[in-house]
């Protein structure tokens, strides 16, 4: 009776050691990831994972080893990372998240796609989720679903900057111009100094046949940031195309001025003759 009453007090201590170990190397393992002493800390989180590895919490250990994997540019690493925690966990959101980031990033959207609907289907309202899938929508020219994903996320955030951008595009995709104008109307009406949504606005007037009106939101472009090269190569591409080639010159002289190669000017100076 002794005997195995010595066993069992030994295997406790043994476990208790184990336990004891797995714990250190993951508080070990956070406080240089806090530190950014990156390489440490994914080895101490290798060696924890390795020390226990039937533990349930190794699917949150995973995933930290994925983020930790990211930041040091290890990405397919990473997603082998958080793979293995989802393979623990496939209900987590925030590993699907992640995985699906760096799907995005490694232009891998169908996989991305796959990650962002399993989010969906458990969080519907999660606008992370929403704006990256309809983004992959766009890219595959899947409009109609795009715009529910945007409007979802409007339904939750009427002033999401994203998915309002979002259906201004579809609109100018689909050629409804005046929806597109209208949209953008609203949003530098909010912010009168932005001047990506001039830009914005100035391309649809263009592409809708309003020249005159594409050149007044350059012109107001170049006044709120005179250094702006790409402004004077859009305002020298609309005087070119209502035939005024010696404004449109002077326009793109400037931008040379401001730091773009003439080389890349060249054509489009030739025009202008």
């Amino acid at each position: 009776m002794n005997k195995i009453l010595s066993i069992i007090v030994c295997l406790f201590m043994a476990l208790s050691v184990k336990a004891q170990s797995y714990n250190q190397l993951i508080e070990k393992a956070m406080e240089y990831t806090k530190r950014d002493s990156l390489v440490q800390a994914e080895d101490l989180f290798r060696q924890a994972l390795k020390s226990d590895p039937k533990n349930a919490r190794n699917a949150l250990l995973f995933s930290n080893l994925g983020t930790v994997l990211k930041r040091q540019g290890k990405t397919d690493e990473a997603l082998e990372a958080y793979t293995m925690a989802l393979n623990i966990t496939p209900y987590a959101t925030s590993i699907l998240l992640n995985r699906a980031a760096l799907y995005m990033e490694k232009n891998l959207l169908n996989k991305a796609y796959v990650d962002y609907c399993n989010v969906i289907d458990l969080l519907p309202e999660n606008i992370e989720a929403r704006l990256f899938r309809a983004y992959i929508y766009m890219e595959q020219r899947q409009y109609a679903e795009a715009r529910i994903d945007y409007n979802v996320v409007l339904g939750k955030d009427a002033k999401n900057r994203t998915a309002r951008l979002g259906i201004i595009m579809l609109d100018e995709k689909e050629g409804r111009y005046a929806s597109a104008r209208d949209g953008l109307n609203l949003m530098i009406q909010e912010n009168p100094h932005d001047t990506s949504l001039l830009k914005m606005r100035a391309n649809i007037e263009l592409e809708d046949n309003h020249p005159e009106l594409a050149l007044v939101d350059i012109e107001e472009v170049i006044n709120v940031t005179p250094a702006d090269a790409e402004a004077y190569i859009m305002q020298g591409d609309i005087l070119l195309s209502m035939k005024k080639k010696d404004e449109a010159r002077k326009a793109y002289e400037q931008a040379i001025r401001q730091g773009i190669p003439r080389p890349e000017l060249e054509e489009r100076l030739r025009q202008c003759k």
